[in-house]
């Protein structure tokens, strides 16, 4: 399921809490219903509402954490793309289709997560396109140095096609980070209760319904942005490609 159905479901369930809340009302008996099972009331929801609070910011913290890191390599990988190719460009001529392959796979890479944005590069095959980076390290071990400096300039471009290659594995395995489903269920199980206790005590008319209903779809959307950042190369909320993009116009310079 998408983060955005989700986050409906939960703004569902929590604001039937309020309905629930409000239809239990009607059916206790009115001593149930007293100053003293109110006070009750509002410690256990105190309590809920504590512990609802530091999770979700918990995990709005670790999932923002994510995307920054996810961020990050980013920026860093599209720093070596530009450095790999100004490194192959003191091997002179020699370099040339692996330049164009190291430009091939970026923008393989960028039409991968970002569909919409076209590179105007010519496409990779299938093959081409899930392993560009070993292909490219094959044809790196293929150049044949014709003196010290562009021995030199082979063995950095070497080391930094192996850096690239393992920053993307990272980061592929960084995108299948999924927030634990246990989780998820039983902080929406408490903010159920949390809105049952609201509703048991409001009072029955639409601007009650109203603010209830406008407090479950604000948690909602909490639970939508962790969800949104705890996958940042899918969804509404991604990272940007920009700094891709700028590693694209310049390669082959």
């Amino acid at each position: 399921m998408s983060s955005l159905s989700i986050a409906g479901l939960s703004a569902v369930c929590i604001f039937g809490g309020s309905l629930a809340g409000m239809g239990l009302a009607r059916r206790l008996p009115g001593h149930h219903l007293g100053k003293e099972m109110q006070d009750l009331v509002k410690l256990s929801a105190g309590t809920i509402a504590t512990l609802t609070a530091l999770v979700l910011g918990l995990l709005v913290s670790s999932s923002k954490s994510s995307f920054d890191a996810m961020n990050t390599g980013i920026v860093q990988g599209s720093a070596k793309f530009i450095l790999l190719d100004r490194t192959l460009a003191h091997c002179g001529p020699a370099a040339k289709d692996v330049r164009e392959q190291l430009k091939r796979t970026l923008a393989a890479g960028i039409e991968a997560v970002w569909p919409m944005e076209k590179t105007g590069v010519p496409a990779l095959t299938a093959f081409e396109r899930s392993n560009g980076m070993e292909m490219l390290q094959d044809k790196l071990r293929e150049l044949t140095p014709q003196n010290d400096a562009q021995r030199q300039a082979i063995a950095q471009a070497q080391q930094i096609a192996g850096d690239l290659s393992q920053t993307r594995w990272l980061l592929i395995e960084q995108a299948q980070n999924q927030l634990p489903l246990p989780l998820l269920l039983i902080l929406i199980f408490w903010l159920f209760l949390l809105f049952v206790s609201f509703g048991l005590f409001a009072p029955r008319n639409v601007m009650a319904l109203v603010v209830l209903f406008v407090g479950a779809c604000a948690i909602s959307a909490a639970v939508f942005l962790v969800l949104e950042l705890n996958q940042p190369l899918d969804g509404f909320v991604k990272v940007s490609n920009a700094p891709l993009r700028n590693a694209l116009r310049h390669l082959g310079e």
